[in-house]
């Protein structure tokens, strides 16, 4: 199963404060790990959400927000996305993880859909299609 590791935004990553060398350094390592234990399939970290923008749909209106935006609480910080045998398995590897802030913070995670979570919705068809974007996203990487 796939998961989004959502590390919360705090007052400080909002801030802009960034991680201090041995903050780093740690992360580093322990992404190492997730890498050898074959796992690891993205990670970053986001600038504060007032670099950031916002739209908003409403019907077929579209409004464009400017950061910051208000509840810390909501924002996201970084992220990893990690290939797991179960949500167990994600839980102890974030119970491992080194706190990603200088404080007190929260990680989430969250399962992804997979083709089989939209059946019968997901025809042979869109799958197809799906395997084809996945395709031409992964040799985009590479070009």
């Amino acid at each position: 199963m796939r998961v989004l590791v959502i590390v919360k935004a705090t007052t400080d990553s909002e801030s802009g404060r960034m991680p201090d060398p041995e903050m780093i350094a740690a992360m580093g390592r322990f992404n190492e790990e997730l890498a050898q234990a074959g796992i690891l399939l993205a990670a970053d970290g986001l600038h504060p959400s007032m670099r950031g923008k916002r739209v908003h749909f409403a019907g077929k209106n579209r409004t464009v927000v400017d950061g910051p935006f208000a509840e810390t609480k909501e924002l996201v910080a970084g992220f990893w996305l990690w290939q797991v045998k179960s949500m167990e398995e994600a839980v102890e590897w974030v119970k491992r993880c080194p706190n990603p802030m200088p404080g007190d913070s929260d990680i989430e995670i969250r399962p992804l859909f997979e083709a089989e979570d939209f059946s019968p919705a997901f025809t042979e068809a869109l799958q197809e299609r799906k395997a084809r974007l996945s395709a031409q996203a992964e040799a985009g990487k590479h070009a």
